[in-house]
């Protein structure tokens, strides 16, 4: 079996990814995990998928056929390499919004060689201010020689008002 990672882009409307697992589905395909949303109105996916290695190109000529119907697929190598020694860590994030705070975190992460497997950021009126509040929650793999106190101490120094919660996923 093939793994591929798809990234999927369109106007998002009723039946779009009915019409994407049908493709799958007729190639004998797979679908292992995915996470998308609706933004903008517009519908953003990742998903991975297996497929018989048989049938992967066939897959492929499908999901880029399907830019007819104003669907953009973008086809990935699915990998299967082992991480170094890290463990799962959820961070969250509460602070107020400026511009580059995302970019100052993850510049900080990288630093740290932490890798950012999910993020999910929001940015809404704090409720008795109504100033915009940044939230973050993301999923990191973090070496296991880096203290989570050295990394939560590190983020803090980024703003004075930025809470961070850093937990094992369990």
């Amino acid at each position: 079996m093939d793994h591929l990672v798809l990234t999927i882009i369109a106007a998002d409307k009723p039946g779009l990814v009915e019409r994407i697992a049908q493709n799958i589905a007729a190639h004998g395909g797979n679908w292992l995990e995915s996470r998308m949303a609706h933004m903008a109105g517009q519908f953003a996916g990742i998903l991975r998928v297996s497929v018989p290695a048989e049938n992967r190109q066939a897959l492929v000529g499908a999901l880029e056929d399907l830019s007819t119907h104003g669907i953009r697929v973008l086809v990935g190598e699915g990998s299967s390499g082992q991480a170094s020694a890290s463990r799962s860590i959820m961070m969250t994030l509460v602070g107020n919004d400026r511009a580059g705070i995302v970019r100052e975190i993850t510049a900080l992460l990288s630093k740290q060689g932490v890798n950012l497997e999910s993020l999910s950021t929001d940015v809404r009126p704090a409720p008795m201010s109504g100033y915009p509040l940044f939230t973050a929650e993301a999923l990191l793999q973090v070496p296991a020689t880096l203290a989570l106190d050295t990394l939560q101490l590190s983020l803090e120094t980024l703003a004075d008002d930025l809470m961070v919660e850093l937990h094992h996923e369990e």
